[in-house]
């Protein structure tokens, strides 16, 4: 069998590099082992400012100008709805930062963003004293879902291979690559977390952060934007809310924990105060970089072998632009942006 590119990995990652690849009428097989679900567990939005500090977001406003037209593309070929605008309501905890607020408001860079005023409407069940910032053009992806349909597309078209991906196994020629009979132009690994048993590129800093996020049921809660407080609180529609999310460097595990829990439930009820039941509790690792910046590039010594990964928290704005910067280095040799080359780490 010949193709193009194999691609390991159909995450975020995975997705926006093959569609990539498919738009450009270039053959690939997949592999994928759904050993790494940091995509299903993510909160999924996008929000180009940074609420701890109201700064913005590393190049946001050009990655939604690739991400959103994306996203609808693939509404339109699945036919489901992936992407919702939500708005964000961040609670003020001091007068100062209402001031920082509408300092921050008044920048061009955020101010398609948020609103230059303090929202004082009062919302049943929800502590806020010195009441909320608006930030507006901002929404989540149903990342579960676009995985379900995306995977589910590749399998009916035979493009994707159920099982791990044996490293022991990749033959590498001068111009191909070689892998169980398959044998193939270039080879892009988009294995998330997956990446630290990846014996080709695990010489990157790559930090693994554990998230924990809750579903909650809440009637009484009754509100369509995403609060940011201690955790984010995000409507889901039907009573249903996401509630997230915890950052643990030192358990590695993809397993829910007690500790998380707790933490999850006791930031929550900082500002909730309606009754809630929870309804479930998932986990995941998330792929992040000290910089904060994807790992996109060719191996050092390997040229028909790439990378993209490192998407962190952010994934759902940052891999579309990521996979294309990939795409056309591949195929084109055009330059990397020095920001999220692998490059910086040799």
């Amino acid at each position: 069998m010949k193709v193009d590119y194999i691609v390991v990995g159909l995450g975020l990652a995975g997705i926006a590099f093959t569609k990539k690849l498919e738009d450009n009428n270039k053959s690939f097989l997949v592999f994928e082992d759904h050993s790494q679900n940091s995509s299903i567990v993510a909160g999924g939005m996008y929000n180009p400012v940074i609420l701890k500090r109201f700064t913005p977001v590393w190049s946001a406003t050009s990655q939604l100008e690739i991400a959103l037209p994306f996203y609808e593309e693939l509404s339109n070929k699945f036919n489901s709805k992936y992407d919702y605008k939500v708005d964000i309501y961040r609670i003020f905890k001091s007068i100062e930062e209402q001031n920082d607020w509408f300092v921050a408001s008044d920048k061009s860079l955020l101010s398609n963003y948020m609103v230059p005023q303090i929202v004082n409407q009062k919302y049943h069940g929800i502590k806020a004293e010195y009441g909320y910032g608006k930030l507006f053009n901002t929404g989540r992806v149903d990342t579960k879902l676009l995985l379900n349909n995306y995977h589910q597309y590749l399998l009916n078209k035979g493009l994707i291979k159920n099982e791990s991906f044996n490293y022991n196994a990749l033959t590498l020629n001068e111009d191909t690559v070689e892998y169980q009979g398959i044998h193939a132009s270039k080879i892009v690994f988009c294995e998330g977390f997956g990446l630290q048993k990846n014996p080709f590129f695990n010489y990157l800093p790559m930090q693994e952060a554990k998230g924990e996020l809750l579903i909650i049921h809440a009637p009484a809660l009754n509100v369509d934007f995403l609060i940011k407080a201690a955790v984010f609180v995000l409507p889901l529609g039907e009573n249903l809310y996401k509630v997230g999310a915890t950052f643990n460097w030192k358990d590695k595990t993809k397993l829910p924990s007690e500790e998380g829990k707790q933490e999850l439930i006791d930031k929550l009820n900082s500002f909730i105060t309606v009754p809630y039941t929870i309804v479930e509790h998932i986990a995941g690792i998330r792929p992040t970089v000290k910089d904060r910046r994807p790992l996109v590039g060719k191996h050092p010594k390997h040229q028909n072998m790439a990378i993209l990964n490192g998407l962190g928290t952010r994934g759902v704005m940052i891999a579309p632009t990521a996979a294309i910067a990939l795409y056309d280095l591949l195929e084109h040799n055009i330059e990397l942006d020095p920001e999220i080359a692998i490059d910086r780490f040799q």
